[in-house]
């Protein structure tokens, strides 16, 4: 990991990515708006905040070891939940 603040960035952008997709399936299938897609915008904050606060406040600052496994964790666990809400995004593409 380069920096906190290189990590906190990826965060939102790839945030703000999922919520704008979202929103260009509202605009480009407006026959099909579902609560669903509101749902995904929804989990997307959620993810967002959730994996800001916990980049903000690791585990045991004194240990390097510990530290870099928890960024490593961080960086996972953002990654699943973005394909997660992506796999539902597709989901409501195809019906």
């Amino acid at each position: 990991m380069a920096t906190l603040r290189r990590l906190k960035k990826e965060i939102e952008f790839m945030s703000s990515q999922l919520i704008g997709d979202c929103i260009d399936f509202l605009e480009t299938f407006e026959d099909k708006k579902d609560t669903n897609i509101l749902s995904i915008i929804e989990e997307a904050a959620l993810l967002s905040n959730t994996m800001l606060d916990r980049a903000c406040h690791p585990a045991d600052k004194k240990n390097p070891k510990l530290v870099r496994q928890h960024y490593r964790l961080i960086k996972t666990d953002f990654i699943q939940g973005l394909d997660q809400a992506y796999s539902k995004l597709e989901g409501l593409i195809k019906k």
